[in-house]
């Protein structure tokens, strides 16, 4: 054998060893997935996003909550008997609202007991999905996060506060763009959180944890610990 198919030997189990892993560790979480639903006797539905899924050469690729995740879970929603209770793993950094709010309404809407399980984060649009669960469990450590949207990269409610402090004439039409869109994100997702927090927490209560969760109270990545969790009833 010589140099040039050394390289080629190489260069396919580059490309093989990332799927080869992939396979092995998908292979691994549905034995797990399997173990959980007959001791529970419930349907598992996992939504989680590593850098798991590879690419050539092994490149990670970043995974978020798409419309491909709310279609593929609102359909395993839909799957499941109606007197069967769902656990959810949720394990994601977040995503699109779009597709969060429709797993999160899916969830809501389904008789049985919804029971979230957080092992480390479900940030963002994750933490409004467990919004939706009747029951969140959480790893001592793992955190969930702040609602507020982000608009063009940037937090909605800043860019409410740039037009509320500063001149209009000084104000870039961009901004003022962004900030009327930003209003009325924030208003859609308070509404929504509010929607999903009712029940449990009455309508006075889901209104005021809706708006601090929405309001900027936090920065976006901001660390909401188990604890915290707790005392703003989640």
């Amino acid at each position: 054998m010589g140099f040039g198919d050394l390289i080629w030997v190489f260069f396919v189990f580059a490309m093989l060893q990332p799927m080869i892993r992939q396979r092995l560790l998908i292979m691994a979480r549905q034995r797990k997935i399997a173990q959980i639903q007959a001791k529970r006797g419930s349907r598992v539905i996992s939504l989680v996003h590593r850098q798991e899924t590879m690419r050539l050469l092994g490149f990670p690729l970043v995974r978020y909550i798409d419309m491909d995740d709310s279609e593929e879970v609102i359909r395993a929603i839909r799957e499941t008997d109606p007197a069967t209770p769902i656990d959810v793993v949720l394990h994601t950094p977040g995503g699109l609202v779009l597709a969060a709010l429709q797993i999160a309404r899916a969830l809501d809407r389904h008789p049985a007991k919804v029971t979230v399980m957080v092992p480390h984060l479900a940030m963002s649009g994750g933490t409004l999905i467990a919004m939706a669960a009747d029951e969140i469990v959480i790893s001592p450590h793992a955190v969930l996060g702040p609602i507020d949207p982000q608009i063009g990269g940037m937090p909605a409610a800043s860019l409410l506060k740039v037009v509320a402090d500063k001149p209009i004439a000084e104000i870039d039409d961009q901004t003022l763009v962004f900030a009327d869109v930003g209003r009325k994100a924030i208003e859609q997702v308070r509404r929504a959180a509010q929607e999903l927090l009712a029940d449990p927490l009455g309508a006075e209560r889901a209104a005021a944890v809706a708006e601090k969760m929405t309001g900027g109270t936090w920065t976006h990545d901001y660390a909401i610990t188990p604890d915290e969790a707790r005392d703003l009833g989640l």
